[in-house]
């Protein structure tokens, strides 16, 4: 690399704008979309989509509600004009849909697209020439106004074609492609040229798309240009600005956020970004970006998984695991700070029980994607205490105390730095049992028990205790059931514990709910031990959890 880039390269004008209106502005409501996908993006494909993968990849589209699809380059072969014929005569093409093609402006591709369409109920014809100086100097040797002449012949045939179909509801589309690299005043007259010939109305509005063909400036200048064009674009009542973004900077998103506050009408675009080098712009990023400022976007993720099998499968690209709403781990805390504020933030909106959604690090709500909550949270080495106390209570209904989550958090991290792995709910949930002694041979076992209360209000527990496989009656008293277990236990076996803190709840709704019991306790010499008691009954599972602590003491 250069250590003076300036020697090679220039920094973009600036948009001579001094008083731009977009910076005060707020995106209130959803643009008109389209889907470039089976053109752009197919494009773009080391394998281009055969037929029955253009198929599934247009029925998905439909079926998030995308109204508006770039369906295919007629002119480019048999393969794209078979295709888009057959969707045109199968009636496959949703009365409330239009199938966009492009071409460039050459009489006989225009031609071949207007073919690709007959029969269509309505349908857009995609216009294009690049505008720019390079492409006038490097490309094509023209001067601007032969540049113009193409434009105004292109829209002359559009005109000309749509005449012999009359049955056909035609709207023409025009891009002075290289926009965002072209001079803002020659774009116009292009366009206005453009308008001339095909005379559009507000009713019949001409769609300008106004791409960054190359994205060469901050996204600040391309809304600049959009606003720019917006004011001065003759009959602006009968033009449907349309934005369509790459990405070779990686603010496509930003520059059409921004160009849609500029006042552009439209967005272009793929989704998930394929497209040509860096890609076009997100449909879903774009679309769920308003979703989470409470505008409708007007499209349907509610099962983003089955979009991006889709996707995935037609175009043999993977989703990025950190791509924006849609990766595999945009929605996972790994980081012990990250899980806790996660923690606390569900159970403060579970508390609240308001409609409003307010968790820390998730902007969006799994769920109205179709994700669940169950991997939110997971645990490796780098996590802490809410880590793995997510993980239990989402797998098995656990919702321990925060002091036993301190002391279980030993034992998980003991197991993260052994194996240098993620921890699953079945490591997580293995190591709570080994740490509570519940899935090993107890030394001291439940057998079976009754409680009694004495004249004076005592409790008295009378039960068997099996120590290592030998049953022993027991009985002791206190105030209180889990008073008089601690009673038994001392006297019988010399333990010498004392509760210092319980705590229980149930386990799931309903009628057949399980109960957890917490205790922790203390030695005589000061140590701290917890114990875990799970039972239908929660009597019982606050028996079994004293028992789990004394076990606990032998473990040890």
């Amino acid at each position: 690399m250069l250590r003076n880039p300036s020697q090679k390269y220039r920094p973009f004008p600036q948009i001579n704008l001094p008083d731009r209106q977009w910076p005060g502005r707020t995106i209130t409501h959803a643009p008109r979309w389209l889907s470039t996908d089976m053109r752009d993006g197919n494009q773009a494909l080391v394998d281009p989509m055969d037929a029955e993968k253009k198929t599934r990849f247009f029925d998905l589209l439909l079926k998030i509600g995308v109204k508006e699809i770039e369906v295919g380059f007629p002119s480019a072969g048999a393969t794209e004009f078979d295709f888009i014929s057959g969707l045109v005569k199968s009636g496959r093409i949703p009365d409330d849909v239009m199938v966009q093609v492009l071409t460039q402006s050459r009489e006989d591709l225009i031609r071949t697209s207007f073919d690709s369409l007959r029969g269509a109920r309505a349908a857009i014809v995609h216009l294009y020439n690049a505008v720019s100086p390079m492409w006038r100097r490097i490309v094509f040797q023209m001067e601007p106004s032969e540049i113009r002449d193409i434009a105004i012949t292109g829209a002359k045939i559009l005109r000309d074609e749509a005449a012999k179909q009359p049955d056909t509801e035609w709207h023409f589309e025009y891009s002075p492609e290289t926009f965002s690299t072209a001079e803002l005043d020659f774009s116009l007259e292009c366009c206005a040229a453009v308008m001339d010939i095909l005379k559009p109305t507000p009713e019949r509005p001409i769609i300008f798309n106004l791409p960054a063909t190359v994205e060469a400036a901050t996204p600040n200048i391309y809304a600049d240009q959009i606003e720019y064009f917006g004011r001065n674009i003759p009959n602006r009542e009968s033009v449907i600005i349309s934005l369509h973004t790459h990405n070779d900077r990686g603010t496509g998103v930003a520059a059409t956020e921004l160009g849609l506050l500029a006042g552009a009408d439209r967005v272009e675009g793929c989704l998930f970004g394929n497209g040509e080098r860096t890609g076009n712009v997100d449909l879903v990023t774009v679309a769920l970006n308003m979703y989470t400022q409470g505008v409708d976007p007007g499209l349907d993720f509610s099962d983003i998984d089955e979009v991006i099998k889709t996707v995935e499968y037609c175009n043999d690209l993977p989703v990025h695991p950190r791509h924006p709403y849609a990766g595999e781990l945009v929605f996972t805390a790994f980081s012990g700070s990250h899980q806790d504020a996660i923690k606390k933030g569900f159970a403060a909106q579970a508390a609240r029980n308001d409609d409003f959604w307010e968790v820390p690090y998730l902007p969006i709500d799994p769920a109205d994607l179709g994700r669940s909550y169950e991997a939110v949270i997971r645990v490796n080495s780098q996590s802490g205490k809410g880590g793995f106390a997510w993980v239990l209570e989402q797998d098995q209904g656990l919702k321990l105390p925060k002091k036993m989550q301190a002391h279980f958090s030993r034992h998980v991290q003991e197991l993260a730095d052994k194996v240098g792995r993620e921890l699953h709910a079945g490591d997580i949930w293995d190591v709570f049992q080994r740490a509570y002694c519940l899935n090993t041979p107890q030394h001291y076992q439940l057998v079976e028990y009754d409680e009694t209360r004495a004249a004076n209000g005592d409790r008295i527990f009378a039960g068997k205790i099996a120590i290592d496989g030998r049953e022993q009656s027991v009985s002791g008293r206190g105030n209180g059931l889990i008073s008089s277990v601690v009673a038994t236990l001392n006297q019988s076996f010399s333990i010498g514990l004392e509760i210092a803190d319980y705590s229980e709840h149930a386990m799931g709704q309903g009628t057949n709910v399980r109960a957890a019991a917490y205790v922790e306790c203390r030695t005589t010499d000061g140590r701290t031990v917890w114990g875990v008691g799970i039972d239908e009954d929660v009597a019982t599972a606050s028996v079994r959890a004293v028992l789990s602590a004394a076990n606990g003491l032998i473990a040890k």
